[in-house]
Protein backbone atom coordinates (compact mmCIF):
# COMPACT_ATOMS: atom_id res chain seq x y z
CA UNK A 1 0.00 0.00 0.00
CA UNK A 2 1.65 3.43 -0.56
CA UNK A 3 -0.51 6.91 -1.23
CA UNK A 4 1.11 6.64 -4.80
CA UNK A 5 -2.72 5.02 -5.12
CA UNK A 6 -4.05 8.60 -4.50
CA UNK A 7 -2.58 10.05 -7.37
CA UNK A 8 -5.43 10.22 -9.82
CA UNK A 9 -7.42 11.90 -7.70
CA UNK A 10 -4.72 14.43 -7.65
CA UNK A 11 -3.86 14.88 -10.62
CA UNK A 12 -7.50 15.33 -11.39
CA UNK A 13 -7.49 18.25 -8.90
CA UNK A 14 -4.55 19.80 -11.31
CA UNK A 15 -5.61 18.76 -14.47
CA UNK A 16 -7.27 22.52 -15.16
CA UNK A 17 -3.88 24.19 -14.09
CA UNK A 18 -1.69 21.79 -16.60
CA UNK A 19 -4.29 22.81 -19.41
CA UNK A 20 -3.65 26.80 -18.58
CA UNK A 21 0.22 26.09 -18.22
CA UNK A 22 -0.05 23.71 -21.84
CA UNK A 23 -1.77 27.16 -22.90
CA UNK A 24 1.37 29.29 -21.97
CA UNK A 25 4.05 27.08 -23.27
CA UNK A 26 5.45 25.70 -20.13
CA UNK A 27 7.30 22.38 -21.05
CA UNK A 28 7.37 19.64 -18.73
CA UNK A 29 10.94 19.34 -18.71
CA UNK A 30 11.03 22.56 -17.53
CA UNK A 31 8.31 22.17 -14.64
CA UNK A 32 10.70 19.21 -13.86
CA UNK A 33 14.41 21.01 -13.50
CA UNK A 34 12.61 24.19 -11.74
CA UNK A 35 11.23 21.52 -8.75
CA UNK A 36 14.70 19.69 -8.57
CA UNK A 37 16.26 23.41 -8.46
CA UNK A 38 14.23 24.57 -5.85
CA UNK A 39 14.91 21.38 -3.77
CA UNK A 40 18.47 21.28 -3.61
CA UNK A 41 18.35 24.92 -3.15
CA UNK A 42 16.29 24.70 -0.21
CA UNK A 43 18.32 21.45 1.34
CA UNK A 44 21.93 23.68 0.81
CA UNK A 45 19.87 26.08 2.85
CA UNK A 46 19.47 23.92 5.78
CA UNK A 47 22.47 22.74 5.73
CA UNK A 48 23.98 26.26 5.87
CA UNK A 49 21.36 27.25 8.12
CA UNK A 50 19.79 24.61 10.06
CA UNK A 51 17.06 26.51 11.88
CA UNK A 52 14.44 24.78 13.07
CA UNK A 53 12.00 26.95 11.58
CA UNK A 54 13.87 27.29 8.30
CA UNK A 55 12.53 23.37 8.74
CA UNK A 56 9.32 24.69 7.74
CA UNK A 57 10.11 25.18 4.52
CA UNK A 58 10.40 21.06 4.09
CA UNK A 59 6.62 19.71 4.54
CA UNK A 60 5.63 22.89 2.42
CA UNK A 61 7.79 21.99 -0.52
CA UNK A 62 7.14 17.93 -0.13
CA UNK A 63 3.37 19.09 -0.93
CA UNK A 64 4.37 21.86 -4.02
CA UNK A 65 6.62 18.93 -5.24
CA UNK A 66 4.76 15.91 -5.22
CA UNK A 67 2.24 18.92 -7.46
CA UNK A 68 5.18 19.91 -9.76
CA UNK A 69 6.00 15.91 -10.46
CA UNK A 70 2.07 15.55 -11.35
CA UNK A 71 2.19 18.42 -13.62
CA UNK A 72 5.42 17.44 -15.69
CA UNK A 73 3.98 13.73 -15.84
CA UNK A 74 0.35 15.29 -17.32
CA UNK A 75 2.35 17.78 -19.47
CA UNK A 76 4.34 15.12 -21.17
CA UNK A 77 1.53 12.32 -21.15
CA UNK A 78 -1.97 14.47 -22.24
CA UNK A 79 0.13 17.19 -23.73
CA UNK A 80 2.23 15.33 -26.48
CA UNK A 81 5.91 16.28 -24.49
CA UNK A 82 7.51 12.84 -23.96
CA UNK A 83 10.73 12.62 -25.20
CA UNK A 84 13.58 10.99 -24.17
CA UNK A 85 15.51 13.43 -22.53
CA UNK A 86 12.46 13.85 -20.40
CA UNK A 87 12.25 10.44 -18.89
CA UNK A 88 16.18 10.61 -18.04
CA UNK A 89 15.35 14.47 -16.02
CA UNK A 90 12.32 12.76 -14.54
CA UNK A 91 14.13 9.88 -12.63
CA UNK A 92 17.80 11.69 -12.16
CA UNK A 93 16.50 15.02 -10.73
CA UNK A 94 13.91 12.83 -8.32
CA UNK A 95 17.18 10.66 -6.95
CA UNK A 96 18.64 14.75 -7.04
CA UNK A 97 16.03 16.34 -4.84
CA UNK A 98 15.17 13.51 -2.81
CA UNK A 99 18.59 13.65 -1.62
CA UNK A 100 18.99 16.68 -1.26
CA UNK A 101 16.26 17.59 0.97
CA UNK A 102 17.07 14.27 3.53
CA UNK A 103 20.39 15.49 3.93
CA UNK A 104 19.82 18.23 6.12
CA UNK A 105 18.08 16.10 8.89
CA UNK A 106 21.39 14.54 9.45
CA UNK A 107 22.05 17.60 11.20
CA UNK A 108 19.18 17.26 13.90
CA UNK A 109 19.55 14.71 16.55
CA UNK A 110 18.84 12.30 17.11
CA UNK A 111 19.64 11.55 13.24
CA UNK A 112 22.70 10.89 12.12
CA UNK A 113 24.78 10.97 9.24
CA UNK A 114 25.16 7.48 8.85
CA UNK A 115 21.65 6.28 8.74
CA UNK A 116 20.40 9.06 6.60
CA UNK A 117 23.13 8.20 3.91
CA UNK A 118 21.69 4.49 3.96
CA UNK A 119 17.67 6.36 3.62
CA UNK A 120 19.23 7.83 0.68
CA UNK A 121 21.38 5.12 -0.53
CA UNK A 122 18.08 2.81 -0.37
CA UNK A 123 15.87 4.92 -1.98
CA UNK A 124 17.76 5.44 -4.69
CA UNK A 125 17.62 2.24 -4.91
CA UNK A 126 13.98 1.41 -4.87
CA UNK A 127 13.52 4.25 -7.90
CA UNK A 128 16.10 1.97 -9.65
CA UNK A 129 14.10 -1.22 -8.86
CA UNK A 130 11.56 0.57 -10.27
CA UNK A 131 12.57 1.97 -13.35
CA UNK A 132 13.67 -1.47 -14.53
CA UNK A 133 10.55 -2.30 -15.73
CA UNK A 134 11.19 0.25 -18.49
CA UNK A 135 14.55 -1.33 -19.17
CA UNK A 136 12.54 -5.09 -19.97
CA UNK A 137 9.89 -3.77 -21.51
CA UNK A 138 7.50 -3.94 -18.62
CA UNK A 139 6.82 -0.20 -17.84
CA UNK A 140 7.47 1.61 -14.52
CA UNK A 141 6.63 0.08 -11.04
CA UNK A 142 5.42 2.08 -8.14
CA UNK A 143 4.78 -0.68 -5.23
CA UNK A 144 5.23 0.97 -1.88
CA UNK A 145 4.90 0.87 1.11
CA UNK A 146 8.32 3.00 0.73
CA UNK A 147 7.71 5.07 -2.24
CA UNK A 148 8.42 8.58 -3.40
CA UNK A 149 5.28 9.77 -2.23
CA UNK A 150 5.50 8.11 1.20
CA UNK A 151 8.99 9.43 1.52
CA UNK A 152 7.56 13.30 1.25
CA UNK A 153 4.84 12.42 3.68
CA UNK A 154 7.25 11.24 6.20
CA UNK A 155 9.92 13.95 6.02
CA UNK A 156 7.48 15.94 5.46
CA UNK A 157 6.03 15.48 9.03
CA UNK A 158 9.47 15.17 10.87
CA UNK A 159 10.44 19.05 8.68
CA UNK A 160 6.92 20.08 10.36
CA UNK A 161 8.51 18.57 14.13
CA UNK A 162 11.41 20.43 14.03
CA UNK A 163 10.16 23.43 12.89
CA UNK A 164 7.32 23.41 16.18
CA UNK A 165 9.35 21.85 18.87
CA UNK A 166 12.67 22.89 17.37
CA UNK A 167 14.23 19.34 17.98
CA UNK A 168 13.05 16.07 17.34
CA UNK A 169 12.19 13.39 20.74
CA UNK A 170 14.64 10.75 20.91
CA UNK A 171 11.97 8.12 20.22
CA UNK A 172 12.13 9.03 16.41
CA UNK A 173 15.65 8.06 16.09
CA UNK A 174 14.04 4.25 15.44
CA UNK A 175 12.29 5.73 12.69
CA UNK A 176 15.62 5.59 10.96
CA UNK A 177 16.10 1.53 10.94
CA UNK A 178 12.33 1.47 10.49
CA UNK A 179 12.50 3.16 7.10
CA UNK A 180 15.29 1.76 6.11
CA UNK A 181 13.49 -1.78 6.86
CA UNK A 182 10.30 -0.38 4.64
CA UNK A 183 12.37 0.92 1.78
CA UNK A 184 13.92 -2.85 1.30
CA UNK A 185 10.53 -4.32 0.98
CA UNK A 186 9.89 -1.61 -1.29
CA UNK A 187 13.04 -2.71 -3.54
CA UNK A 188 11.77 -6.59 -3.30
CA UNK A 189 8.22 -5.68 -3.83
CA UNK A 190 9.05 -3.71 -6.95
CA UNK A 191 11.44 -6.76 -8.07
CA UNK A 192 8.58 -9.09 -7.52
CA UNK A 193 5.92 -7.04 -9.41
CA UNK A 194 8.31 -6.55 -12.74
CA UNK A 195 8.83 -10.39 -12.53
CA UNK A 196 5.60 -11.07 -12.18
CA UNK A 197 4.93 -9.13 -15.10
CA UNK A 198 7.45 -10.59 -16.87
CA UNK A 199 5.71 -14.03 -16.12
Amino acid sequence: MSIYKLKSSFQAILRPLVVRFAAMGVTANQVTLFASIVSVAIGVLLIIEPLPALFALVPIWMFLRMAFNAVDGMLAREHGQQSALGGYLNEITDVVSDAALYIPFALIAPFSLPWIAAIIFLAMLTEFAGVLGIAHGKGRNYEGPMGKSDRALLFGALGALVAIFETLPDWTWHIQPMACVLLIWTVVNRMRAGLADSG
